[in-house]
């Protein structure tokens, strides 16, 4: 995947995270602030309008680290901070590729993992955004070659990682306060992570002929 076409994508993805800020708001309410998915909302809005421009990224790494500055400057918040920072730290690892396969996604979401990692201090098992993408990324090592043909498994490992959050018991953000009250409820950060993935999945599949 080029990247225009990883523009497209992205875009796409954007799109249908904004789309989704009713269903993040409702599981943020049951165990956070509540803001979640208007964070969300606000920062793929922002990404949406950037790759709606005429911006023509030069390759793939450059394109992931704008929509992660994007990202972080316009949606505040610990949610802001750390996906901007899975999207900046990802697009410096994998500095001057101009196709997105599945290795260059695997790299872009392991780096994407240790600046998170670094930046907010939570591990897995903590019921965040971590759970899925620790999911995603032990799935995306195991596999090379066709984008299209990897994503649906990577996608539905981070799926799993989401479910894996409802039997764990918060320790992070004002989940924590709940105790075992945020047992049952699925991490609306990790939710997130999940989304992107399962859009970038069904954009990529639309994109290879029947």
């Amino acid at each position: 995947m080029d990247a225009l076409t990883t523009k497209n994508m992205m875009a796409y993805v954007a799109d249908k995270m904004i789309a989704s800020e009713p269903v993040l708001t409702k599981y943020d309410q049951a165990i956070g602030d509540g803001d979640h998915g208007i964070g969300m909302e606000r920062g793929f809005k922002a990404v949406a309008e950037l790759l709606a421009s005429d911006y023509q990224p030069e390759d793939v790494s450059k394109l992931l680290l704008k929509i992660g500055s994007t990202m972080m400057a316009s949606m505040g918040g610990a949610s802001g901070a750390i996906f901007g920072t899975l999207y900046r730290s990802g697009a410096k690892a994998i500095k001057g590729a101009t196709v997105l396969d599945t290795q260059t996604l695997s790299a872009f979401l392991t780096a994407g993992l240790e600046g998170v990692y670094e930046r907010g201090g939570a591990k897995p098992g903590d019921k965040t955004m971590i759970d899925a993408l620790v999911a995603a990324v032990k799935t995306s090592e195991s596999l090379s070659g066709d984008l299209a043909e990897h994503l649906p498994a990577i996608a539905a490992s981070a799926k799993q990682g989401v479910e894996a959050t409802k039997e764990m018991i918060a320790t992070t953000g004002k989940a924590k306060t709940l105790g075992e009250r945020s047992l049952g409820h699925p991490d609306p950060g990790a939710m997130s992570m999940a989304f992107i993935l399962e859009f970038m999945s069904e954009f990529a599949c639309e994109q290879v002929p029947a």
